[in-house]
């Protein structure tokens, strides 16, 4: 049966009567996890499993946000807490390759406790290189401050969830890093001439241009579109994102419930997807802003079908062996400077 080009989340623990019959109706691409709907192994095992049946696809893309750091939907008592991606770039050694063994390592582990429970997508990694003085909504979520060392250990970390059973999403194409608001508060407008762009912030996408999903970045760019953040500018992602990137994945937008974007949602929804994005996402479980998104949205066909289903092959049926005690082990050395520079 026909999926819609949508990407939803829902409001706890478990589903609402409301929700599964909504689910079964629009039967979303996919559903994305947030704190608010975590609470033990048992039940984000049963969440999955019962937003799976809504779609009856035992494979249907569920995505969390577990960078580490600031943004982590799974953390303790039950789960590791994870280091932010500045903190590879960081470790004490001298050995830029040990720095990406262990970004790919902890990406390993992060895509072990994922895989555990059922979720298929991590939207990981960031691949902004921040400028001085940018807002710290980016911060120390990049690998670090040059296009080598995100491109390095972004793709350190997608390797590494890849190997575990999870897809990888790089996110903020084309970049946030010199973004001086919040753009879940505010839109943001970067005045960098298209010559520093494609030197700094699009070179580390086009790098990893060969990562299966991406999420666009609700920013204006005023050399490419002086009047639309990418979301909704198709200049910016026809002739940036689909043309000098070179990125032919599956690409989202970031979530239409941020305070960047204008209008009602449904014309956010028709928006984005005429710009060129092929799947919507919208975070916030919230059933008044749902449908409104799904009446914009439209069934996931054509190009946007194929490049899904190209995303999902990549999905491995049974992870790459792991020594878990082992993997943990090395990792925590790390941290505590017991690594030989």
């Amino acid at each position: 049966m026909t999926r819609h080009a949508v990407i939803l989340g829902c409001l706890g623990t478990a589903l609402t009567a409301e929700e599964t019959a909504f689910f079964r109706d629009v039967r979303p691409w996919g559903f994305v996890l947030f704190k608010r709907n975590v609470e033990s192994p048992d039940q984000v095992r049963a969440l999955t499993a019962a937003l799976r049946a809504t779609v009856d696809d035992p494979a249907a893309p569920i995505l969390i946000d577990q960078e580490g750091g600031r943004v982590q939907r799974l953390g303790p008592p039950h789960w590791r807490r994870y280091p932010p991606g500045r903190a590879y770039g960081t470790l004490t050694t001298n050995d830029p390759l040990v720095r990406r063994e262990i970004a790919r390592l902890g990406a390993r582990l992060m895509a072990h406790d994922l895989h555990a429970l059922g979720i298929n997508v991590d939207c990981v990694p960031v691949l902004d290189v921040p400028v001085p003085g940018a807002h710290d909504i980016i911060g120390d979520r990049a690998y670090g401050e040059t296009v080598a060392e995100v491109a390095t250990l972004g793709r350190a970390a997608a390797e590494g969830l890849i190997a575990g059973g999870v897809l990888p999403v790089i996110k903020h194409m084309p970049g946030h890093g010199r973004s001086m608001m919040d753009s879940h508060e505010n839109l943001p407008v970067v005045e960098a001439s298209l010559a520093e762009l494609e030197a700094v912030d699009f070179e580390p996408f086009r790098i990893l241009s060969d990562m299966p999903m991406a999420m666009t970045a609700h920013v204006v760019y005023t050399a490419v579109d002086p009047r639309r953040p990418a979301t909704t500018s198709r200049k910016a992602i026809s002739q940036v994102i689909r043309g000098s990137i070179g990125f032919d994945g599956l690409l989202m937008s970031d979530d239409l419930s941020m305070k960047a974007l204008g209008g009602d949602f449904e014309s956010r929804a028709r928006a984005a997807l005429a710009a060129g994005c092929d799947m919507i996402l919208h975070c916030n479980g919230r059933m008044d802003e749902m449908k409104p998104v799904v009446a914009g949205a439209k069934a996931l066909a054509g190009k946007a079908k194929r490049r899904a289903d190209a995303a999902l092959a990549r999905l491995a049926r049974v992870p790459e062996p792991l020594d878990h005690a082992a993997a943990v082990a090395r990792f925590e050395a790390a941290f505590e400077g017991r690594i030989a520079a």
